[in-house]
């Protein structure tokens, strides 16, 4: 048997399919489980174990179902769902699932709050749309696979991070998704503990500004944005104490490994079924407490994010509380 599971983007989208490809081997254990995403992607699924063949879309899509019809597929599990996705399924003409993307009900949240939106995380979505098959939860949370020569030597770090640190994602692909600089300076005056910074090359300029502010503390402050691989930052996130993160991709690749997550959260909401999933029973208000405003009547705003608050006054992020976030971090550092 051969099945063929779509996700062509994003990150952290990516990460919440492995419970899908592990279930799946778990069932039919001597099926080949392939995996086709975008090239740029290509990392996060490399070295999964489950998976028995990866392929990619680079610039021609009509080369991807090429290789993909040679293949001959008996199923195909489409967890992105998107015009590309059904367009492909009609050309490769094998029997499909579909992921339930939710885009009516995530829309009456998003312009009328009014929620419809099921109390299910999105593994959970993304396990119904292989049930047919029979395929259930195995409850062992997410994957992901660092090979031997991404991980990072924490000795490679400078001296003050070698006994431990908490790890600071500060990146996210819209700015309405971003806790500000500011804020973030605030609260790491509060923190005595060594912070290594991340995120990709683009919020190098916005770390290094971070940093300039602390001076005082500039010691305890690692700036590795752009400076590693997703795979080895991945590592960095593998090896911190606690994990504070916007809602992003580095967000579920910390809960595969089972950290400590604080995650804050602006102008997307955890009802969108994309908060940290662990797989396990334990309070996540202790592990992974979410730093939300209630009760703002723009929030949310959208399901992804903006460049810029459509209201000018960006309450979703500015009105959190810089001296409760620290008394959380600090909390979790010490247990």
């Amino acid at each position: 048997m051969k099945i063929l599971i779509l996700r062509f983007s994003s990150i952290g989208d990516i990460v919440l399919t492995t419970p899908v490809i592990r279930c799946l081997k778990k069932k039919f254990p001597e099926a080949e489980i392939h995996y086709a995403t975008k090239k740029s992607f290509h990392a996060i699924v490399q070295h999964n174990p489950y998976i028995s063949k990866i392929h990619l879309l680079n610039e021609s899509f009509m080369e991807l179902v090429s290789e993909l019809k040679q293949e001959k597929f008996d199923y195909v599990i489409d967890l992105h769902n998107n015009q590309r996705t059904l367009l492909l399924k009609l050309m490769l003409g094998v029997k499909s699932f579909s992921f339930n993307k939710l885009n009516f009900e995530k829309w009456l949240m998003v312009n009328f709050k009014i929620n419809r939106l099921p109390n299910k995380h999105i593994v959970g979505r993304y396990l119904e749309t292989c049930k047919a098959l029979g395929v259930e939860d195995d409850k062992d949370g997410l994957d992901y696979f660092i090979a031997k020569s991404d991980e990072v030597d924490l000795n490679t770090l400078p001296e003050t991070f070698h006994k431990g640190y908490i790890a600071w994602v500060i990146g996210a692909k819209q700015h309405t998704k971003r806790f500000p600089s500011e804020k973030i300076v605030h609260t790491i005056n509060q923190l005595n503990y060594p912070v290594v910074l991340l995120g990709g090359k683009e919020d190098f300029e916005n770390g290094e500004r971070i940093n300039s502010q602390l001076a005082t503390r500039s010691q305890q402050l690692f700036n590795a944005c752009g400076k590693y691989s997703l795979n080895q930052s991945a590592s960095l996130v593998q090896q911190a104490k606690v994990v504070v993160t916007n809602d992003t991709g580095l967000m579920h690749i910390a809960a595969t490994f089972k950290k400590p997550i604080v995650s804050i959260w602006g102008n997307t909401i955890p009802e969108f079924g994309m908060d940290p999933y662990y797989g396990w029973k334990i309070p996540l208000s202790l592990v992974a407490p979410k730093f939300q405003i209630p009760n703002l009547e723009c929030r949310p705003c959208s399901k992804l994010g903006y460049e810029a608050c459509p209201k000018g006054h960006f309450k979703c992020m500015n009105l959190h509380d810089e001296k409760l976030l620290a008394d959380k971090i600090r909390y979790l550092v010490s247990l």
